[in-house]
C-alpha cells in the first residue's frame, strides 16, 4: 500500500499534538500540585510565642522546706516531704483571667515538685510523701498558680540536694551554684479548648535573662524562638496530635551554658 504525503503530513500531526498534549497535561499537573502545595502552606497554621500577662504578682508569697531537715536520707524510699507555706493559699482559685484561657487545675494553686529536672508533680497540701531512689539528687519546688504559672520571687522557691542512701553516688554532676534551667509547663496532655493557649514556663536558677545577656532558646515543633524576659509565655497556633519543646539555656553569643539540666526535651500531646 503506498502512503501519500498527505497522510504523512497527518500522521506526524497526530504524533506532534500527542507530544504536545501530554507535555500540557504534565503543566498543569504541575500547576495543580504546585497550587495545592501553596494551599496547604497557607492553611497550616503558625506558630506564635507571645508573653502572658495579668497574673497576680504575689510579690510576698514564700515557700521553704522544714523536712528532711538535712541533705542525707538513710533509705531509699518513700521520704516525707514537710514544707511552709506563708502568703499565698493552697488549693484556692487564682483570681486571673487567665484562669479562663488556659488549662487550669480544678484543686486550685498548689506546689510544683521537681527531681532532677524531670516533669513536676503537683501537690495542693505541704506535706506529703515522695519515692525518691538511692542517689544524689536535685530537688527543685517553687509555688505555682492553679493554671500552673510558676510564682517568680527570691523566696517562692526552694532548692535542695539530696543524698539518698548509704553509699549515693551523685550521676548527675549539677552545680547548685551555676546558671540552671528547670523546665515546668506544658506538660502532659491537653484537650478541647485547652488546645488553643498553651503556656510556656520555667524557672531560672543563679542567673538573669536579658537581650544582651543570657537566654532561653525555644524550639516549638522545629521553630525557634528567644525568650529574652524570664515570663511566661503563650504557644498558639499549634497542630493537633504531638508537639516537641526544647527549652536550651543559652550566652549572649547563642552559645549553650553548660548544665546537665540546660538543654530539656519535652513531648506533648494535643486533641482538639
Amino acid at each position: 500500500m503506498k502512503m501519500t504525503r498527505k497522510m504523512i503530513l497527518t500522521g506526524t500531526m497526530v504524533i506532534t499534538l500527542t507530544i504536545l498534549g501530554c507535555k500540557q497535561q504534565k503543566k498543569n499537573d504541575s500547576d495543580v500540585d504546585a497550587a495545592a502545595q501553596t494551599s496547604m502552606e497557607e492553611e497550616a497554621p503558625k506558630i506564635t510565642l507571645e508573653k502572658l500577662e495579668g497574673s497576680p504578682a504575689y510579690e510576698d508569697a514564700s515557700l521553704s522546706l522544714n523536712g528532711p531537715k538535712t541533705i542525707q536520707v538513710a533509705d531509699a524510699g518513700e521520704v516525707d516531704f514537710a514544707f511552709e507555706v506563708n502568703n499565698y493559699e493552697l488549693g484556692a482559685q487564682t483570681k486571673s483571667p487567665n484562669a479562663e484561657k488556659l488549662a487550669n487545675s480544678g484543686k486550685g494553686q498548689h506546689i510544683h515538685f521537681i527531681v532532677d529536672n524531670q516533669p513536676y508533680s503537683a501537690h495542693y497540701e505541704p506535706v506529703f510523701k515522695k519515692e525518691v531512689p538511692e542517689g544524689v539528687h536535685h530537688l527543685v519546688a517553687f509555688l505555682s498558680r492553679s493554671y500552673h504559672e510558676s510564682v517568680k520571687n527570691n523566696n517562692s522557691v526552694v532548692v535542695r540536694k539530696l543524698e539518698v542512701g548509704s553509699n549515693p553516688e551523685d550521676s548527675i554532676g549539677l552545680d547548685m551554684q551555676a546558671p540552671t534551667l528547670i523546665y515546668s509547663r506544658p506538660k502532659g496532655e491537653y484537650s478541647g479548648t485547652d488546645t488553643e493557649n498553651l503556656m510556656l514556663d520555667f524557672f531560672v536558677l543563679n542567673t538573669t535573662l536579658s537581650e544582651d545577656g543570657n537566654k532561653v532558646r525555644a524550639t516549638i515543633n522545629g521553630q525557634e524562638f528567644l525568650v529574652t524576659e524570664w515570663a511566661p509565655h503563650i504557644i498558639k497556633g499549634l497542630p493537633s496530635g504531638e508537639v516537641t519543646i526544647q527549652l536550651e539555656l543559652i550566652n549572649a553569643e547563642g552559645n549553650p551554658i553548660p548544665g546537665p539540666f540546660n538543654n530539656v526535651t519535652r513531648t506533648v500531646t494535643l486533641k482538639k
